[in-house]
């Protein structure tokens, strides 16, 4: 089984993260949490009918695919980070603009089918990734878009990220009836 990965302390990730730490457990099955959740994910999206996918309940607000294409980009953004930050690089790298992601995305042209291609794909490397590292390199901080965050607390933030738009759509589309 995958190794067990010690949450982080809250010194080290940024205080607006503590909404997706939340979300996560904290018995140090980072990696486990990570797999269960991308085959819930992608069973709950493969559900959905294509109007569903499409559909957005406000004009600002992004469809089912652009909400699954954002966990994607987020999640390999975060797992660049925390190769960067294991590695001990001390580059301070930049931040990204989520809505300038989603809006390039292209979500409209692509199929589901393609998009959980992708998602599975980025999930599998965002679990070897951190399964390879050592206690030494999961305790490393390093610095992005100003914030501080070690390798383990990015690597708990991508699992709460997921959980937390996960928890959007069910909320605010199921109340609106329309799935």
């Amino acid at each position: 089984m995958n190794k067990l990965i010690d949450f982080p302390s809250p010194n080290e990730y940024p205080l607006y993260a503590e909404m997706y730490m939340k979300l996560v457990r904290k018995d140090e099955t980072l990696l486990k949490q990570l797999k269960d959740n991308l085959e819930i994910t992608k069973e709950f999206v493969s559900s959905l009918t294509e109007d569903e996918l499409n559909y957005r309940y406000s004009d600002d607000k992004w469809t089912i695919k652009e909400v699954l294409v954002h966990i994607v980009d987020d999640e390999r953004i975060y797992a660049y980070r925390a190769l960067a930050f294991a590695r001990n690089d001390k580059t301070s790298l930049p931040g990204f603009e989520q809505d300038d992601y989603a809006k390039y995305s292209d979500t409209h042209n692509r199929k589901i089918e393609n998009i959980l291609e992708e998602y599975e794909a980025v999930r599998k490397s965002t679990i070897a990734l951190f399964n390879g590292l050592s206690e030494e390199a999961l305790k490393r901080i390093g610095t992005a878009d100003g914030n501080e965050a070690s390798v383990r607390a990015l690597g708990y933030h991508i699992a709460g990220h997921e959980l937390h738009h996960m928890n959007i759509i069910k909320e605010r589309y199921l109340k609106i009836g329309l799935l």
